[in-house]
């Protein structure tokens, strides 16, 4: 039996050269991940500012990939309204698309994508891993799932998914160790503060697009079906969960702060800004009360400044007092179990 031929005899083939970025060049990824950041949040954008030139395009580097793959996972573009979700084989075969795209770029090799290619590049560059890569898709593919929690435990593993991980992969850039658990559990409780920000900024946005990331059993005691929770008529018993939702973000942030220490100053003065300006959006939320969700809640430039000049000084101390409970759990607390 003949076996098939190739139309280029096999002599004449040779392999992709593995090289980190894909071969691009390391200054055009980072000009193209600065696009993206500035164009897709303008919170981390201006706390990233405040980072040592490496740590800062590195942070560049990591927020295109984080970018780029919410957007495919949700068919979006550059985190803008939610596309057409199709059928559950359409928003699988996405998520797939987002691991093969990322395997490709840590075995260094060109994938087509520039964010992706940022990524293999900063990866290579500081060491980061897949199965810290693949931590950050499993939030994406619970998403895909049309996935809600049904417990507050439910709700912190996805917020460890889909921030809490990326805290990690941050303080991994920012270069500390894969052996100092400590700061690496306070950077993903950073990561857990920022999304319980964002679920509760997002609570009304998320509903429309049929989404909601509070815990079943806290709307089951409000006597809400699904979706009830974002009725017009409900956004005043709806306010009332907020300083439940936003006493967690905050005992997460002060955590957060016991790990900021550990930091070089610039990398500290960055973290800290970026905490309180995210905590401010939660603050927010829970002052506006049942107005929340009336317009998107944001934190405006002259404020960003004001954080930014507070975080300095708190930079230069350097004496958080973090939470005021005791710190009993780990970010492997938040990692799902057997089954879930």
């Amino acid at each position: 039996m003949n076996k098939p031929r190739t139309l280029v005899q096999s002599r004449y083939l040779r392999p992709t050269p593995a090289r980190a970025g894909g071969g691009r060049d390391r200054a055009v990824l980072v000009d193209r991940s600065l696009e993206s950041i500035e164009e897709g949040s303008h919170s981390f954008a201006a706390a990233s500012k405040l980072f040592d030139r490496t740590t800062r395009e590195r942070s560049w580097l990591l927020y295109a990939w984080c970018r780029r793959c919410d957007d495919i996972a949700d068919n979006q573009d550059k985190g803008g309204p939610l596309g057409d979700q199709g059928t559950p084989k359409d928003a699988e075969d996405r998520v797939q698309a987002i691991r093969v795209l990322t395997r490709r770029a840590f075995e260094e090799q060109p994938t087509a994508d520039a964010a992706f290619d940022a990524f293999g590049l900063v990866a290579d560059e500081c060491g980061l891993t897949l199965e810290e890569a693949n931590d950050v898709i499993a939030g994406f593919a619970l998403d895909a799932t049309g996935w809600s929690p049904k417990t507050e435990t439910d709700m912190m593993r996805y917020c460890y998914h889909v921030a809490g991980a990326v805290g990690i992969m941050m303080a991994r850039i920012m270069g500390v160790h894969p052996d100092d658990g400590e700061t690496l559990d306070r950077a993903c409780d950073l990561g857990l503060a920022f999304q319980l920000a964002n679920i509760a900024r997002d609570i009304v946005e998320d509903a429309q697009a049929g989404r909601c990331y509070l815990p079943r059993t806290w709307l089951d005691e409000m006597g809400w079906e699904q979706g009830e929770h974002a009725l017009p008529e409900n956004r005043f018993r709806l306010a009332s969960l907020m300083p439940r939702l936003i006493g967690m973000m905050e005992k997460y942030e002060a955590a957060s702060k016991l790990g900021a220490r550990r930091l070089r100053f610039r990398q500290r003065w960055a973290v800290l800004a970026a905490a309180r300006i995210y905590g401010a959006i939660g603050r927010k939320v829970l002052t506006r009360g049942q107005l929340a969700w009336d317009s998107r809640t944001r934190v405006s430039g002259p404020e960003k400044l004001w954080h930014m000049t507070v975080a300095f000084f708190e930079a230069i101390v350097n004496r958080p007092q973090g939470p005021s409970e005791p710190i009993l759990w780990s970010r492997h607390d938040f990692r799902p179990v057997t089954g879930w």
